[in-house]
């Protein structure tokens, strides 16, 4: 009755198939789950589907959306149901197959007739007489002792696929080498060979198989994982790129503004010197039209006297029109102020130069290599020191106002900025140049950079150093031209010029303009420095050390290290053994350099700003080990 009730659902089932198909794979379901909206859907399909870390989770089917992820359960009926359809397609599928066989490894497609009588099926199949009998002729078999040791098995028809083709004995090993089954007689040509019984062999295998089997499903979830992994950083990388897009975008975007800027402020120039030009001409044509007028009606009068028929009147009319003065028409020298057409023009050539210029340089460091940290990008730095705002950036500017301001840049060409530990602060504004002097103050650089010692000396300034600027363990000598440091207190007279923190001390004499060099001797320890400052800068506390404050500028010997430092802010350099210091100031040019004097002048550093108030020699030594000269040069 079950057989029966079985068979008739089969049809019934088979009619269900396209209700138990998931919509994502179009397969039978494979352990379904419901949504809340009340579709079925493969559990692996699903989870593929809901895989977007963006994406919504929704019906595929529908396209009913869930506020969260839903919970998912697993269907156990309509499991069920799919297991039972594929349970009886397997098995017609297997009917199929069976009805077909030839020859095989299974039961027969037909009934095996018996060797001996040919007649009635087998009802089993000797393996060790490899022949099948009926269960007359099997007798034997299951009642002699003769043949209780022979291996019985359901009919089979493939008993030729088991013997040897070269022994015609059956196949009782299997050889690993070979991957053949052989039979006992082969054994002695596979002596060499690791040889093993065919249900050994077979248990091997199985466990060779299922352990293939585990590690391709670990392989299979592992690409699984790596597929997501490599899914997610390709959104990020999209998203990193998207992002870097737009603020690439709006940088240029705001350098364009800049540019568009500086283009209006130029031909406004050019439109306000034809606009005061036109006005002359006007202010003349107004006053030459005027002077038309009066000689038009001076010419009218005299017609009219001209037809004059008495005499008297007549002269008296002429005497009266004769002494009317008149004067040629004169038109006054008018001309466009060539200085400001010609200087709006240069700044818009020295523009064109710098962008050109920045981006050239761009390229070709691209090309040569990679940056090793973050920089500033050129042209932004160029736009900052070709900015025409003098207004300081405060707490609350924006990023468009921040280009416009001057950022303190060192001159020297190296933009490896690992070696900067600390931020970049602001400098002090000083006064923005326009691009035409910065073209100008870069060329006079460059020309004191070709100078030799000899050209340089024509400069040379007698710098003395100031008692009372000098700290209470400087001692001075020599004159006040040599410096070294004490051990104890020398205990000098109060001064509000004495610096109290550092030993340190400045030069008597004050640069307000002009063009100056000296020469600096460094003996014994290196533990000091060298450069300038303003006679503002502080006198007390960390605030008062050299270019440690935004008042000075200096070079700095620590041991081996050398060291640039302005504003609290540090740029090693290369080490540069040297034992005779020179410094060029350049009050408006607005730069200080510093070379290394030996056998072959070497540039150490070079600063480019713009001093707003006077500026001295100023010296830091140490140790007590330190000394420092200052050369009297003769011009």
């Amino acid at each position: 009755m079950a057989a029966l009730t079985h068979t008739s659902a089969e049809p019934a089932l088979s009619v269900l198939e396209d209700e138990l198909t998931c919509s994502i794979c179009l397969c039978l379901f494979s352990s379904p789950v419901t949504v809340p909206c009340g579709h079925n859907f493969c559990a692996s399909c699903l989870e593929l589907t809901w895989a977007e870390p963006t994406q919504a989770f929704s019906c595929p089917q529908c396209r009913a959306s869930f506020a969260g992820r839903p919970t998912l359960r697993k269907n156990t009926v309509l499991c069920r149901v799919v297991e039972q359809l594929q349970g009886s397609c397997t098995k017609a599928k297997a009917e199929v197959e069976a009805d077909g066989e030839v020859a095989g490894y299974g039961a027969a497609a037909g009934p095996v007739p018996c060797d001996s009588c040919l007649q009635a099926p087998a009802a089993k199949t000797c393996l060790t007489c490899m022949a099948s009998f009926c269960l007359e002729h099997l007798r034997p078999h299951q009642d002699s002792p003769a043949f209780c040791d022979h291996q019985l098995c359901p009919p089979l028809q493939d008993l030729q696929q088991r013997k040897c083709r070269d022994h015609n004995r059956l196949l009782e090993f299997f050889c690993r080498e070979h991957a053949t089954c052989i039979c006992s007689t082969c054994l002695l040509s596979h002596k060499l060979c690791h040889s093993s019984p065919l249900q050994q062999a077979k248990e091997k295998a199985e466990s060779a198989l299922k352990k293939r089997l585990t590690e391709l499903h670990h392989q299979s979830e592992s690409a699984a994982r790596a597929m997501n992994v490599v899914k997610t950083n390709q959104s990020q990388a999209a998203e990193t790129a998207s992002r870097k897009r737009d603020l690439i975008i709006n940088e240029f975007s705001e350098i364009k503004s800049l540019i568009e800027e500086e283009e209006n402020r130029i031909l406004k120039i050019i439109v306000d010197e034809e606009k005061r030009i036109c006005n002359k001409f006007n202010y003349i044509f107004s006053i030459l039209g005027n002077k038309k007028n009066e000689i038009q009606s001076i010419r009218d009068q005299i017609e009219m006297v001209l037809t004059e028929r008495d005499d008297i009147l007549f002269l008296k009319r002429a005497a009266a029109l004769q002494r009317v003065p008149t004067k040629d028409a004169f038109v006054p020298p008018i001309e466009m102020d060539q200085n400001v057409i010609h200087s709006a023009y240069q700044s818009a050539i020295n523009m064109k130069e710098i962008v050109k210029l920045t981006v050239t340089q761009s390229r070709e460091k691209k090309g040569e290599a990679k940056p090793s940290g973050k920089t500033k990008p050129p042209l932004a730095a160029s736009l900052n020191r070709t900015s025409f705002d003098k207004k300081p950036a405060g707490p609350y500017a924006t990023h468009r106002e921040k280009i416009h301001y001057q950022i303190q840049v060192p001159l020297q060409e190296d933009t490896d900025t690992k070696d900067k530990k600390k931020p970049i602060k602001l400098a002090p504004n000083t006064g923005t140049p326009n691009a035409s002097s910065a073209v100008a103050t870069k060329a006079v650089i460059d020309s004191f950079l070709k100078k030799s010692r000899e050209e340089l000396l024509q400069y040379a300034a007698k710098v003395t150093l100031d008692y009372n600027t000098a700290h209470n363990k400087v001692v001075l000598s020599e004159g006040y031209t040599k410096m070294s440091v004490s051990e104890i207190s020398l205990n000098y007279s109060d001064h509000p010029q004495r610096f109290t923190y550092c030993s340190q001390v400045l030069g008597f004499q004050c640069f307000r303009r002009g063009i100056h060099y000296w020469e600096v001797e460094l003996q014994q320890n290196n533990f000091c420095g060298i450069g300038i400052c303003y006679g503002s800068m502080e006198r007390q506390g960390p605030d008062s050390r050299l270019g440690r404050n935004s008042s000075s500028w200096c070079i700095e010997w620590f041991n081996s290290k050398i060291s640039a430092w302005h504003n609290d802010v540090e740029k090693c350099l290369p080490n540069t053994k040297a034992t005779r210091i020179g410094v060029l100031l350049h009050c408006e040019g607005g730069f200080v350099i510093f070379w290394a004097v030996e056998e072959k002048r070497n540039l150490i550093y070079k600063y480019k700003t713009q001093f707003t108030e006077a500026l001295y020699p100023a010296f830091w030594v140490f140790s007590s080990g330190t000394v420092l000269s200052v050369c009297q040069l003769k011009p």
